[in-house]
């Protein structure tokens, strides 16, 4: 546990350091941001929970494959993490966040998937403004939120949750975070799940 904090620590002194060159980046598109204030913390009702098989999908993503959960069974644990809108204070700083832990992933042999309720040509616009991802980013816009429907996290308006789901090998749930939409959710606690994983 003390690694753990060890590494979110140096990774947060990165961040720090590099604040200003990540300024200078989001001032490029700082007004293209739209802020939809302060947002009902949570919206919807889970449809699985811990210990459940995780509901299989297969969604576009940015890059133009299609990424099916399946194709990771056995390999790696993987974390979804539904964001409710391009374009958002909140979710334009969450994602790029993850770039800065990115060896913590690897060495928790997992990957992530980015999903949003979105089209591909606004998701490829506002990961393009963000700088490169290291992670697929998915498009679950048609359906409209089929995914998020089946795992219950579409809220009333049409967009997702801010949500973590963490997904063993074997394909069952190990942990969620319905997280209060206005807020990021906690880096650490994340990583503390993956290393049990290990």
């Amino acid at each position: 546990m003390t690694r753990i904090a060890a590494l979110i620590t140096v990774a947060l002194m990165l961040a720090i350091g590099n604040q200003a060159s990540a300024q200078t980046h989001s001032e490029a598109y700082k007004d293209n941001i739209y802020s939809p204030g302060e947002l009902r913390p949570v919206d919807s009702v889970l449809k699985v929970k811990v210990g459940d098989t995780a509901p299989d999908f297969t969604l576009p993503s940015v890059s133009g494959e299609k990424v099916t959960l399946n194709q990771y069974r056995g390999k790696k644990t993987l974390v979804l993490s539904f964001v409710p809108a391009a374009w958002t204070p909140v979710c334009s700083d969450q994602w790029p966040g993850y770039n800065i832990v990115k060896d913590l992933f690897d060495k928790s042999d997992s990957v992530l998937l980015g999903i949003t309720v979105d089209n591909i040509p606004t998701l490829y616009a506002w990961t393009n403004q963000m700088g490169k991802l290291w992670f697929p980013v998915l498009s679950d816009f048609y359906p409209h939120g089929k995914v998020a429907e089946t795992y219950g996290v579409l809220r009333s308006d049409g967009t997702t949750e801010r949500a973590l789901f963490v997904i063993d090998k074997k394909g069952m749930i190990r942990y969620i975070d319905v997280h209060d939409i206005n807020k990021r959710p906690s880096l650490e606690s994340l990583i503390r799940e993956l290393e049990k994983l290990k």
